[in-house]
């Protein structure tokens, strides 16, 4: 269901650095991007797995309160083969299972049981390196659930100056997505939604440099424009004016633009920082400022430590009040905390295997013989709390190889 995988997503695929714009509506979530995972430059597949819980109070399937206890599991896999010098095919793809309370109650207010779910998805990709040092790139794909299904096209172009110090690039994503329209049980008896459908565009433009050799620069900007059903139909509303629920009711057009700054520094072999800003706006009323960091530290050649923190705070949405706070005076209305006046923090470490030459080789038989290397392999794990009561946890582990 599609609740609350808005509150695992992001922990269960942003983990694979995930875009800035999904098919689903994400909102405010834990930073779960788990691993740096380098541009892959020849042929290489990358395997990750990654265990999620949460547990809060203020559920939107709920009106606002009650249970938000969730556990979800991932697998993904990342596969890029270099056809050439020039050319490359990409596959990326995997699943996300999650046992929900919040989703159990849509059929009923008290539930003991948990909901359970699978999100399948996969994607296939393309890239060209052109003439004057220009790269671009397409990729298609979806996923599918119980009541959600994505389409999704998305295509790049970036050029890099001649001396390498510089890169501009510029990116499109689109999504098309259709719902399955599930009510709370209460309230099927009347179609509370007009359209199923969904429309997300984005635009993003980026630039990078190397400021010297101890510090490196970048900043985004995007542009997201979205359409169709933006609410949950099986989100509940209670008001202070009237007995029973209704369902949740949003725009159906949302504006959003997000811009990203991010700082590099080389202090010496052993450590480097890196820091992140972002300010997110939308014309649904929403303001955000997100702060974080990461201090990579080399312990030798092969073994390195990355400790990190974020902090996010942003401002309600214009449609937004707690239990039982509305009036039916409002024509949109939510109790979805996602989109209240709300502040984050999370904090972890990180752990990352990498030899120089590798942790070992299998060959495969064959006219060609390839040698397939397990390059490296890392853990991370995150903390993550919420206002008013949600907190979170995530371990995550990866490995990455190259033939």
């Amino acid at each position: 269901m599609r609740v609350q995988l808005g509150k695992i997503l992001m922990a269960s695929l942003l983990l694979f650095g995930a875009t800035n714009l999904q098919g689903q509506d994400k909102k405010t979530k834990p930073d779960t991007t788990t691993f740096e995972i380098k541009k892959i430059a020849e042929s290489d597949i990358i395997l990750l797995f990654s265990y999620y819980e949460q547990d809060g109070n203020n559920s939107a399937v709920t009106g606002g309160l009650g249970t938000e206890q969730l556990t979800d599991i991932t697998s993904k896999i990342i596969v890029n083969i270099a056809m050439d010098e020039k050319n490359a095919v990409s596959f990326d793809g995997g699943f996300d299972y999650y046992t929900s309370a919040s989703t159990d109650n849509i059929d009923d207010f008290v539930s003991s049981a948990s909901s359970k779910d699978m999100r399948i998805h996969a994607n296939f990709g393309y890239s060209r390196k052109a003439k004057d040092d220009v790269t671009w790139g397409l990729k298609i794909g979806g996923s599918t659930e119980y009541d959600y299904n994505s389409f999704q096209l998305s295509g790049y172009v970036s050029k890099t100056s001649k001396d390498g110090n510089r890169t501009y690039g510029l990116a499109a994503q689109a999504f098309i997505d259709k719902w399955s329209i599930i009510y709370p049980r209460e309230l099927r008896t009347q179609q509370w939604v007009t359209t199923d459908q969904r429309r997300s565009y984005s635009v993003s433009a980026s630039f990078s440099t190397v400021i010297n050799k101890r510090m490196q620069a970048s900043i985004s900007a995007d542009v997201v424009t979205q359409s169709g059903l933006l609410s949950t139909p099986f989100h509940r509303v209670y008001f202070s004016d009237q007995v029973g629920a209704k369902v949740e009711r949003l725009p159906f057009t949302r504006l959003k633009i997000p811009i990203g700054f991010r700082l590099n520094y080389y202090v010496n072999d052993f450590l480097l920082l890196r820091s992140y800003y972002r300010f997110y706006w939308d014309d649904w009323g929403v303001k955000g400022y997100t702060l974080g960091s990461e201090a990579p530290i080399k312990i030798n050649r092969f073994f390195s430590i990355y400790p990190f923190y974020r902090y996010h705070t942003q401002s309600a949405a214009n449609y937004f009040k707690p239990f039982g706070q509305h009036t039916n005076e409002f024509l949109y209305y939510t109790s979805d905390f996602d989109l209240s006046n709300l502040s984050s923090h999370q904090y972890g470490i990180g752990v990352r295997y990498s030899p120089a030459d590798g942790i070992g080789a299998l060959l495969f038989l064959g006219k060609n013989k390839r040698l397939l290397t397990l390059k490296e392999i890392s853990f991370k794990y995150g903390h993550y709390t919420r206002t008013p009561n949600l907190s979170s946890n995530i371990f995550s582990f990866g490995m990455s190889f190259s033939f």
